[in-house]
């Protein structure tokens, strides 16, 4: 058994793994950039090792250095977790030619799965059904935008190193195919170093189903059921669960077994994942899904299947590595009950879904359920990596019960000043069509507006902010002093601010009122309730922020400015692209926000840019 293991990773999956290792006896070395020196992997873990500046180009994603902080501590094996390092074939390699053990599979394997185009190829031999689409090795602009044409609009680019929903792009129209196409060739190369692409048909009524496999080296693959990944923003996982609403017994053992037979293709060894797209028009039927691409590593969503069979994915990585046979047989492996995870991002779904980042002054996710997580109240939510701050995970007997208790649980976030999605991932639990098991991967884009909901707070909100505010007051001097009795009428009155707008309210004196949390802090009362977070000032004050109207085009945050399509003295209409921002591996379009002409441009491309930044500004039009 491996006796000390280092895990090539942070966040929350540094901190799943440290777990899994401290219950089996195996001790562990954490590794850590700049900004990650007080992270909580590094806290938990038994030791730690610096390995570089705050970017991951320079730290998380330098092999050798890894590799390194494996030797200097002694560490016998080297856990990858999944993102940065973990399908990289070539890592994987110089971890075995360095004497250490992988916890993974075989470098041929990830190589082998590595290139989708490629990937598509193996699995067509191997008996697995395939999305129509191109797989050339013709990658000029012209040849791609003629199988576009030729396959059908709308159609899906997706880069050939991809992964995480990085460097994909729907195509509805043939005039928008040049531009998606660069943007996700950008992407590709940003993310992988690669901006080769393929081409999928899009599927009009698409699921994402995917299979749990594990496999050892003694020969033995198995599956662990599936999941049902389909409620998807940006083509980034939100809400997954297990097992697939929908899915008939005879369906679930032909995609099952195709998917070990996938997996036996590639002589596989430790967790992988086969991802399949399912053409749901009709349901869930083994004839209309699709082999999408094969993940060579743990998922995210990984905790699902754990919670519906009762077994430990990261124990059983670590066995296998170190020799052992899968614990258990495909006749011994269960679905038991339903799970559904959901992943709570630090992202401001009211400004477009824009990252936010900074301390986490105040981090409560209540004790409900399995909390996946790399953070605690204290500590920062850094620029620099992915904004995913946890993973809520709930089991229950039924599906149902199992939405219902989620929901309740993301309802009961309490993040601040740091936004998060709580409050829309509860409203998509909660959508009628959810419950009624009505999913595709369309669901969230059809249904953003109501998903995202009014950021606004409403009578009761404001008056629960107010009885928070004089409460509190009244608790750090003596209530008798001026005559305030709870539930007695109001005598009181408080005069509280949100963004800009002001009203004096008299108090109930029920710190329960809307159901709502919250504190006093300064000269704030932030209110907690159904998953968001307001914050009011006390007195009369405005947030000091730039008006709305005022046409000044703020960084939503840092970031570089990777393109810029507008120069000083062009005239703009409403929702016109006027730059891109790259930040937190992803791109940000800024659009104009009325007719008008850009009258200041301090944007330059290639710029880094801090949060706040004016980047232009657009002068309205004459009316």
């Amino acid at each position: 058994m491996i006796q000390k293991l280092l895990i090539a990773n942070r966040g929350e999956i540094a901190c799943r793994i440290i777990r899994t290792a401290r219950a089996m006896g195996v001790a562990t070395v954490a590794v850590y950039s700049d900004a990650d020196a007080r992270a909580l992997h590094v806290r938990q873990a038994d030791e730690a090792v610096h390995i570089g500046p705050s970017p991951a180009a320079e730290s998380y994603l330098v092999g050798d250095k890894i590799i390194a902080a494996a030797k200097q501590t002694g560490a016998d094996a080297i856990h990858p977790g999944y993102g940065f390092l973990s399908e990289n074939a070539g890592f994987a390699q110089a971890v075995i030619d360095a004497g250490l053990i992988w916890v993974g599979p075989k470098p041929s394997s990830i190589e082998a799965m590595g290139l989708k185009d490629a990937a598509k190829t193996l699995m067509m031999e191997a008996g697995v059904p395939v999305t129509p689409g191109y797989l050339g090795a013709d990658q000029s602009a012209e040849r791609l935008k003629k199988e576009a044409d030729a396959i059908g609009y709308p159609v899906l680019i997706k880069a050939v190193a991809g992964g995480g929903g990085k460097g994909m792009r729907k195509v509805d129209k043939a005039d928008d195919f040049e531009t998606d196409l660069q943007s996700c060739r950008r992407e590709a190369k940003a993310s992988f170093s690669n901006d080769e692409v393929l081409l999928e048909k899009w599927i009009t009524s698409p699921r994402h189903i995917e299979v749990q496999v594990f496999g050892d080296s003694h020969g033995n693959v198995v599956h662990l059921f599936e999941r049902d990944c389909s409620l998807q923003r940006r083509h980034q996982k939100v809400i997954e669960e297990a097992p697939a609403p929908g899915m008939d017994e005879a369906t679930r053992q032909e995609i099952c077994a195709a998917a070990v037979r996938a997996a036996k293709a590639v002589d596989y060894e430790g967790a992988g994942t086969i991802e399949f797209i399912a053409d749901a028009s009709e349901g869930l039927r083994a004839d209309r899904i699709f082999f999408m691409e094969m993940n060579t590593r743990l998922q995210v969503e990984h905790p699902v299947t754990e919670e519906i069979t009762g077994v430990d994915l990261v124990e059983w990585q670590l066995r296998v590595a170190s020799g052992e046979p899968i614990p258990l047989q495909q006749d011994e492996l269960r679905i038991d009950g339903h799970a559904i995870e959901a992943r709570l991002y630090a992202e401001d779904p009211a400004s477009g879904f824009l990252p936010s980042t900074g301390p986490l002054d105040h981090f409560d996710l209540g004790s409900t359920g399995r909390i996946e997580t790399g953070v605690a109240e204290g500590d920062m939510i850094s620029p620099h990596y992915d904004p995913m701050v946890a993973k809520l995970v709930v089991w229950e007997e039924t599906r149902d019960r199992a939405i219902e208790t989620l929901a309740d649980i993301a309802e009961s976030v309490e993040v601040w000043p740091v936004k998060t999605n709580a409050a829309f991932l509860a409203n998509a639990l909660l959508e009628d069509d959810f419950g009624e098991a009505e999913l595709d991967t369309g669901f969230i884009e059809r249904k953003l507006d109501r998903l995202v909901g009014d950021d606004a707070p409403d009578d009761a909100i404001w008056q629960a902010a107010a009885d928070f505010t004089l409460l509190d007051a009244l608790e750090e001097t003596a209530p008798a002093a001026i005559g305030f009795r709870l539930n007695a009428a109001p005598r009181v009155a408080t005069t509280l601010c949100y963004k800009g707008e002001s009203r004096t309210i008299a108090v109930t004196g029920e710190r329960d009122a809307a159901h709502a949390t919250g504190f006093v802090e300064d000269a704030r009362t932030v209110v907690f309730a159904d998953g968001q977070s307001f914050e009011f000032a006390l007195e009369s004050r405005g947030s000091g922020a730039a008006a709305a109207g005022d046409g000044a085009i703020l960084a939503p945050m840092p970031g570089k400015v990777i393109a810029v399509d507008v120069a000083e003295g062009d005239t703009v209409t409403a929702g016109q692209r006027l730059m891109v921002l790259e930040a937190m591996k992803m791109e940000h379009a800024l659009t104009a926000p009325f007719d008008g002409t850009v009258t200041e441009l301090a944007a330059t491309e290639g710029g880094q840019v801090q949060v706040e930044a004016v980047l232009c500004v657009v002068e309205p039009a004459e009316e």
